[in-house]
């Protein structure tokens, strides 16, 4: 091979290391949800807490949520009926821990899509979709970025002394995509 081809193949792969990879997140996850002491100061809202577990093509993964959800029912273009109330997400971040400790941290993003609980009553069980803004990592995330829908469902295990539901289970399945820069290590 010619010095000129050879430069120019060199060229090539060093940029193509350069451009950002797209890396597809579809993990399932089960896990319990709880009201949380942690107190995010927004008007009118309970926090919350979701420890979950799962796996995907990116390998076994925890992740720990904290978020805070209007404490009155709000209207909702996706969660109507006599026995269904809304719940809006209105602040939040979560953390992803992988097996080989990379992490890869989240925000939410509400005003994306109509994100929160829609508890249905009559089935005893609430579904939840949030969107998440992907704000970094560590590892094999570092310089993350990019948008994950959890979707999930919840079903009450145990409630207070006043019949309220306080512990719950959790399970469901994160979508989405994320870019990693360029020269960032698999």
């Amino acid at each position: 091979m010619n010095h000129t081809a050879t430069v120019a193949l060199m060229l090539t792969l060093g940029v193509v290391g350069v451009y950002a990879q797209q890396i597809p997140m579809n993990m399932t996850f089960s896990g319990d949800g709880t009201p949380s002491v942690i107190d995010l100061k927004h008007p009118n809202t309970i926090t919350t807490e979701e420890n979950l577990a799962g796996s995907g093509w990116q390998g076994p993964f925890t992740f720990r949520l904290v978020r805070a959800g209007i404490a009155t029912p709000q209207p909702s273009t996706t969660c109507s009926g006599p026995t269904k109330v809304f719940f809006p997400t209105v602040a939040g971040a979560g953390l992803f821990r992988f097996f080989d400790g990379s992490l890869l941290m989240v925000n939410l993003t509400v005003n994306l899509t109509e994100g929160g609980d829609c508890i249905d009553f009559s089935a005893n069980q609430a579904t939840c979709t949030l969107t998440f803004q992907v704000t970094g990592g560590t590892g094999r995330f570092q310089g993350a970025s990019g948008v994950l829908t959890l979707n999930e469902a919840s079903t009450p295990i145990l409630s207070d002394a006043s019949s309220n539901p306080v512990f719950f289970t959790e399970t469901g399945e994160f979508k989405g995509t994320i870019s990693r820069g360029g020269n960032s290590k698999p």
